[in-house]
């Protein structure tokens, strides 16, 4: 009897670490068993930047859905967000891909328009705002061009003459 005891407590304990493996699987793995994110929305960028199938998505610093794919299309990065069912986004929305710290983790940042019409399940979300690239702002500035644009080489043409500085 004592035999048969210890087995089943065995059992129970076998049973209870596999379910905490696959319940700390899924939530790892970001897999979307209960249909929490609810419906899709697309946006077209010039560059996804290293964002991520699975990465967050933010509204006021709250996640509302995960990114489901980054695809090529067009020439351009055609990114699917899943948001929640209990969110609804007014048509004018801008969606920006931002890092988290400076050479942090991509996410994608949702701000709210103010327009009377919502988007639909489906819909394509027009105003975007791609990554900037950390790369090209550290060139700027280096090169002395914070404002944006390329930098600009001095030539001999641009350096000031003596004549000009009256120092003939």
């Amino acid at each position: 009897m004592k035999h048969i005891d210890l087995e089943l407590i065995v059992g129970l304990l076998m049973l209870c670490g596999i379910a905490i493996l696959v319940y700390i699987s899924i939530q790892l793995g970001q897999i979307d068993l209960g249909g929490r994110w609810g419906y899709p929305l697309y946006a077209y960028f010039t560059t996804a930047g290293g964002l991520q199938k699975g990465a967050v998505i933010e509204l006021a610093g709250v996640e509302i859905g995960r990114v489901e794919a980054v695809d090529l299309e067009n020439y351009q990065a055609k990114v699917t967000l899943k948001i929640r069912n209990d969110i609804v986004l007014p048509a004018d929305t801008r969606v920006a891909i931002k890092t988290t710290g400076l050479i942090g983790e991509r996410y994608v940042e949702i701000t709210p328009g103010t327009g009377n019409s919502r988007l639909q399940p489906g819909d394509l979300i027009r105003q975007t705002e791609p990554p900037v690239d950390i790369n090209e702002v550290i060139s700027q500035f280096i090169f002395g061009n914070i404002e944006g644009g390329t930098a600009k080489e001095e030539t001999q043409a641009d350096s000031p003459k003596p004549w000009d500085l009256g120092l003939e």
